[in-house]
Parts: structure tokens; sequence; C-alpha cells
């Protein structure tokens, strides 16, 4: 099994900027994308971002492009999203997930983390 935890999520106001961490553990997928979804009270679960092993193909949400950047460092089986500019919008529960193919559909992740809060007040 893969175990993936996700750090980093906090109370921060507008216009700040939060790096979120998910390191992955346990019998790791070979070459995963890695994805970080978020789900807001009430709403359904939505793609945010997603990078592929080697992290030259990148994926973004329309809401996050040009403020929200994925990266990974596979020696150390972690994935980060670097938020910047946050709006009360992004309020949500951010997880992180593991898939064999590079997508935006949470449907074909296979691993997912327990989420980490990331709450934006205005």
């Amino acid at each position: 099994q893969v175990q993936l935890v996700e750090s980093g999520g906090r109370l921060v106001q507008a216009g700040d900027s939060l790096r979120l961490s998910c390191a992955a553990s346990g019998r790791t997928v070979s070459r995963p994308a890695m994805g970080w979804f978020r789900q807001a009270p009430g709403k359904e679960r939505e793609f945010v971002a997603v990078s592929s092993w080697s992290g030259s193909r990148l994926m973004y949400a329309d809401s996050v492009k040009g403020r929200f950047t994925i990266s990974r460092d596979n020696a150390k089986n972690t994935v980060y999203l670097q938020m910047n500019s946050l709006k009360p919008e992004d309020t949500a529960v951010y997880y992180c997930a593991a898939s064999t193919m590079l997508t935006t559909t949470h449907g074909a992740y296979d691993y997912w983390g327990q989420g980490t809060q990331v709450t934006v007040s205005s």
C-alpha cells in the first residue's frame, strides 16, 4: 500500500502564500503522476494540479493557474503545492493523490492522503 501524508495547511489571510507538502511512503506506484485536489464544504472534490513523474508535464485548473505551482522531489518522495495570492475561495481541504496516468480525473487516482485544511480569511 502507498501512504500519502499531506502537511502545511493552516489559516492564512487573503493575499498570503502557503506551501503544502505530500510525502509518499510504503509500496510506491511505479513512476506515478502526483496530483492535488481540493474539496470545499458542500462542494464536490475538484482538480487543482498534477505533475508527471519527471515534472516536465504539469496541468492546472483554470482557477489556480498563475497562482499555484506544483513541484516534486522524487528523491524525497515528496510533492509540493506552492500557493500564492490566496483567495477566500481557495478555502478547502487539500488532498494529494497518486495515479499511474497523468490525468485531472479524480476517479483515476488510486491512492489518496487524508487531506490538510487550508482556510483563507478575507
